[in-house]
């Protein structure tokens, strides 16, 4: 569905921890001018811990919200990638039981038709790529465009670009004015939500994802999801003390970016509420 107002739905994360991503998104969307209306009263998807405890709650918690965005008659904008996958299951396995639809339209209210469009922002400024206002092109930035596991996988569920070799962030980088690099972890996994319970684990996988990023000359990492972003910017130091390692790797939200090229001011998109912060490497290349 091609439209310029969305139903925005940014769930938890993007209200906390994750606020410059939110930031970003809607100033960005403002300079694109696409129209982004916040679900009303929306509630948590139940993200990686709900479909572990109860299943009915998994699939009436993202229900609930794609219903709201029903009722707005208009496709569902979603920025956090566990949200996007959370909500696209549930669409999903609503489309494939008729039963399970039932039983959770007694929940969220009898109105509910399941027909809600929803759509990553990845793939919404993806497709307006050759009409941004590039003001100020990433020239000489080179980006690894790490898209991690939930936005491409299930594939069957998703739908969302090529599940082993993705291309839409590496071609909206080309669009923005910078050098997207070819590399191996795009899609592998971070480390999730290991943090607490196998750090060890975690901090592995994160560092194989930084190691060939900066191995390959990478000046930042792009993501989608802010688990990645959390994970790969808050454990950089503990990784470099494990693997006697030297990585300084910014890592910025693909809105962030656009952004940028866009013209807005790092201040604009929260860019100094980053760990490793990002502004030295930018100001350095002429692009801060």
């Amino acid at each position: 569905m091609s439209t310029d107002t969305y139903a925005y739905y940014p769930g938890c994360t993007l209200h906390a921890t994750a606020k410059e991503y939110d930031v970003s998104t809607r100033a960005v969307c403002e300079k694109m001018g696409i129209g982004l209306e916040e679900l009303k009263d929306w509630t948590c998807c139940g993200a990686s811990s709900a479909h572990t405890t109860n299943e009915a709650l998994a699939i009436a918690l993202p229900a609930r919200d794609l219903r709201t965005a029903e009722k707005m008659g208009k496709p569902l904008a979603v920025a956090c990638a566990l949200c996007f996958n959370r909500l696209k299951v549930t669409e999903h396995e609503l489309a494939a039981d008729k039963a399970k639809l039932e039983a959770v339209k007694a929940l969220v209210g009898n109105d509910y038709g399941n027909t809600t469009e929803v759509v990553h922002l990845l793939q919404i400024l993806y497709d307006r790529r050759n009409t941004m206002a590039v003001s100020r092109p990433l020239k000489g930035l080179k980006v690894a465009s790490y898209y991690g596991c939930m936005l491409v996988r299930p594939h069957e569920i998703t739908k969302f670009d090529d599940p082993e070799n993705p291309q839409m962030m590496d071609r909206l980088m080309v669009a923005l004015g910078a050098q997207p690099l070819e590399w191996d972890f795009k899609t592998a996994c971070c480390g999730a939500s290991l943090p607490l319970t196998r750090r060890d684990i975690l901090l592995k996988l994160s560092h194989r994802i930084l190691a060939q990023a900066q191995q390959l000359g990478a000046d930042c990492l792009a993501v989608a999801c802010p688990m990645c972003q959390f994970n790969l910017d808050m454990y950089q130091q503990a990784i470099n003390q494990e693997f006697s390692a030297k990585i300084n790797m910014p890592i910025l939200y693909f809105t962030q970016l656009a952004g940028l090229a866009m013209g807005l001011s790092p201040k604009a998109l929260d860019l100094a509420k980053h760990i490793i912060d990002p502004l030295p490497m930018l100001e350095k290349k002429g692009l801060a």
